[in-house]
């Protein structure tokens, strides 16, 4: 297909990308999330976006050499083989369509806020199956459409969110804060378990890289929109924590089930503050989902095109693996449907926990392989080649990816290492499939040798040749 058509991203659609799918649901609640460590918190959150804004360099860099839909995929697999890239594309899928399903489920309460009623479970399925599938549509209609979306509901949740963390500041009270560390145990105990429940805000930093055929002139705007995205999505991060502290009590913001509606009326009296807050956050979760359906569709298309994923994730239309979004979408479809119609809240966590490993084994892959390029010399695949930066950089962000592992738990570890390991009979299947076949057109395409025939006895000379005469 003509690149003019398949590759819709421009540097400003790719940077919304970004900051949409990392800036979720989770973000309102992220304030009374951390405020019982104390102030300590913050210091948390700039220490991870500094290993957040590492990892961005490094896709940055990796994609200047491999501008190919996959990301964290397509660089797993050169520098470590099949294997690993098959486990880099299987943990991501994973994480994308359980991390939908569980988008889904939070919706449902904000859209109470916005549309009061008796809540039923059959309601709240309807309208979280609607996000999951409105989404969809969307990206059923092309990368055009899924720019179009991605960028309106960046702006719409961008907007409110900056307005509430710049204004608050005005309204800024230091006795508000609280201590600098809250409970038993060391300031730098506090900072870590403050970290473990901010280690996943900075999910979806890869997005550009796994859409890169997508992007017009990826070599150079992959990088440019991963490391603007992530540091907008810092921005907004940083201030609205820092504006909810100085704005609730810190004795309410713990007790807090809306932290970003308690600021706005402390700020502006009132209780119009939960709608306000709501409506922000049904337009920034439908973004996410978004983004979030095109990221399901992109690794298992990459890694089809290499055999190692089943040939109908190949299926593109206008620039969109339109049957992997179909899957992921039956898949957290069905997710959401146990989690309301069975009430198996124990399975729908247990998948949850798996999601939060899940996400981590692309980005330690990809770091590693960016160590690994730099350290064998091949200075080509991560221009421009400046040693000792490029492996810095690379060094912190697989720190910091390692320390996302450690803060997953134990519970996230053990479960997401099952899950990932099942994948092996996947990868199995495949690679027995790709050895027949090559097999297959290796017979087809030898020549026979003599072995493969009957010995046929030359023909008596007399028959062979007239007498001689003289």
């Amino acid at each position: 297909m003509d690149d003019r058509h398949t590759r819709r991203f421009g540097l400003g659609t790719a940077t919304c990308l970004v900051m949409g799918n990392i800036i979720g649901g989770g973000i309102f609640l992220l304030p009374a999330s951390v405020a019982p460590f104390g102030t300590v918190s913050l210091v948390a959150f700039g220490v991870l976006t500094v290993g957040a804004v590492a990892l961005a360099l490094v896709f940055g860099r990796l994609a200047e050499r491999h501008p190919d839909t996959g990301g964290p995929y397509v660089y797993a697999r050169e520098a470590f083989g099949d294997f690993a890239g098959f486990l880099s594309a299987w943990s991501y899928w994973t994480m994308t369509w359980v991390s939908n399903a569980a988008l889904a489920v939070a919706i449902v309460g904000y859209v109470h806020v916005l549309v009061p009623g008796r809540p039923s479970d059959t309601t709240d399925l309807a309208i979280a199956l609607g996000a999951l599938w409105l989404p969809a549509l969307a990206n059923f209609a092309g990368t055009r459409y899924i720019g179009l979306v991605q960028t309106v509901s960046t702006v719409l949740k961008f907007i409110p969110l900056l307005f509430i963390a710049v204004v608050g500041l005005f309204f800024f009270d230091p006795a508000n804060l609280g201590s600098f560390h809250e409970g038993s145990g060391s300031a730098l105990g506090g900072m870590s378990a403050a970290a473990a429940i901010l280690l996943y805000s900075y999910v979806g930093v890869e997005s550009a890289a796994m859409s890169a055929g997508e992007v017009r002139d990826p070599e150079r705007n992959v990088g440019r929109a991963t490391v603007l995205g992530t540091i907008g999505s810092a921005v907004v991060y940083l201030l609205g924590t820092v504006a909810v502290f100085g704005t609730v009590a810190h004795d309410k913001l713990v007790k807090s089930q809306a932290p970003f509606s308690d600021a706005v009326n402390a700020m502006f009296g009132g209780h119009w503050g939960g709608t306000v807050v709501a409506l922000a956050a049904v337009v920034s979760i439908i973004g996410a989902l978004n983004g979030w359906t095109l990221m399901s569709a992109q690794s298992p298309y990459a890694a089809a095109k290499d055999g190692l994923f089943p040939a109908p994730f190949l299926t593109k239309r206008r620039g969109v693996p339109t049957f992997g979004v179909v899957a992921a979408g039956v898949l957290a479809s069905a997710l959401t449907v146990i989690n309301y119609l069975l009430g198996s809240g124990g399975v729908f966590e247990i998948l949850v926990l798996i999601t939060t490993f899940s996400a981590t084994v692309p980005y330690l892959l990809a770091a590693g392989a960016q160590v690994y390029f730099l350290l064998s010399g091949r200075r080509d695949k991560v221009r421009p080649a400046r040693f000792a930066r490029d492996l810095t950089l690379a060094l912190t962000a697989f720190g910091f990816t390692f320390w996302l592992v450690a803060g997953a738990g134990y519970a996230a570890i053990y479960q997401g290492v099952l899950f990932l390991f099942a994948g092996i009979l996947v990868y199995a299947w495949m690679a027995a499939r790709r050895t027949a076949r090559r097999e297959e057109a290796e017979t087809a395409t030898t020549p026979p040798t003599p072995a493969d025939h009957e010995a046929v006895p030359p023909p008596a000379a007399s028959a062979a040749a007239p007498p001689h005469t003289t």
